[in-house]
């Protein structure tokens, strides 16, 4: 029986456990299965066949967005409206059959946005070039998730399916669980707060799943039995999550308000380049980017030329961006901005920068 009949083989004895209090340790032994397999699906396979042509592209820019969506939606229309690039689009599905980048120039920053091929269902076991598309979705910052605003809700929540099985969280946080495997003295188990959904009997099943049998768990949040098992893999990919739905134009206008109130959701029309503005907006905002601007001493600040950061940056990552040299040099920094509480003030390494700040750097 082969990896594949083994997944789907426990999936159906998922679908028919009910579930309650007698079976939660039995549901939560299939889960650990599960994931194990999944993994083991995802690990590349150890036969040296010919090399094909690659399909990943190399990083580049301030960030990188993988545009994800079924064929058809319009992903290549808004890569060739958003950016300098052409990506061939057509009426027909499956037009891409490659990664194509593009760079998106938004308030000086590049942000890269990479047109991948329309994902089916079965992507995650590899059809289609699935397998492919996922890993590149894997090393982005942001999945933009494109959607046909005309069908059913269903292929969002399948799209969905396919990355989480493939260990992509969308929208969500790292569990707060503490996990250490140690060399002996069995299974140290704490919580810090009321457990719900899990018990140590639980957690000794989904570990000793793994084969382990020494380790250190704490639980800092109600966490469920696949957030456990998330945290033993270790090898899961916390990404924000943007679903834009195209097509707007061909749906009736309280259709639009509806999806345009929902959580994490921009509409738009590629076609008649409705609400692109809006969608680089959310999308700077999702991207957690920040202009900071240099200023020479007795010169006016160039912001022609400003740094992209990350929310949340010091002056010391600000030092960084100019000269990895200069963090050691430095005596003070001024800053100008929202993040002081008089301008300029003099502040050293710790001091958190917020967008639009301009810092001059004196050094010793």
């Amino acid at each position: 029986m082969g990896i594949l009949d083994k997944i789907s083989e426990i999936e159906k004895e998922i679908a028919r456990t009910q579930k309650n209090k007698a079976t939660e340790y039995h549901l939560g032994l299939l889960k650990a299965k599960l994931a194990k397999y999944r993994s083991q699906l995802l690990e590349p396979s150890k036969k040296g066949g010919d090399k094909g042509e690659g399909f990943d592209v190399l990083k580049s820019g301030d960030a990188r967005v993988a545009l994800i969506g079924f064929p058809s939606v319009g992903k290549s229309t808004l890569l060739s409206t958003l950016t300098h690039t052409q990506s061939e689009a057509a009426s027909y599905e499956f037009t891409t059959l490659t990664c194509i980048p593009g760079v998106i120039d938004y308030r000086g920053a590049n942000i890269q946005l990479l047109d991948l091929p329309g994902i089916i269902e079965g992507a995650a076991q590899g059809k289609g070039r699935g397998r492919q598309v996922i890993a590149v979705a894997r090393t982005a910052d942001l999945v933009l998730m494109m959607l046909d605003a005309t069908k059913p809700y269903v292929h969002r929540q399948l799209l969905e399916r396919e990355l989480e099985s493939v260990g992509i969280r969308l929208n969500k946080n790292k569990p707060n669980i503490y996990f250490k495997v140690k060399k002996g003295g069995g299974l140290s188990f704490n919580s810090t707060c009321q457990l719900t959904k899990v018990d140590e009997k639980m957690v000794q099943m989904i570990l000793h799943e793994y084969k382990i049998f020494n380790a250190e768990v704490l639980f800092r949040e109600d966490c469920s039995a696949d957030e456990l098992i998330d945290v033993i893999l270790a090898n899961r990919v916390y990404l924000p999550c943007l679903y834009v739905y195209n097509k707007i134009d061909q749906i009736s206008i309280e259709e639009v308000d509806r999806i345009a109130r929902e959580s994490h959701s921009v509409v738009v029309s590629c076609n008649m380049k409705l609400n692109l503005d809006y969608l680089l907006e959310t999308l700077w905002e999702y991207l957690s980017l920040i202009r900071v601007y240099t200023k020479k001493p007795g010169q006016p600040p160039d912001f022609d030329d400003g740094l992209i950061l990350r929310k949340g940056v010091t002056v010391e990552h600000v030092c960084h961006a100019i000269h990895r040299s200069l963090a050691a040099q430095l005596k003070y920094a001024l800053v100008w901005g929202t993040s002081t509480k008089y301008s300029p003030q003099r502040v050293g390494l710790g001091h958190t920068v917020n967008d639009e700040d301009v810092v001059q750097l004196i050094k010793k």
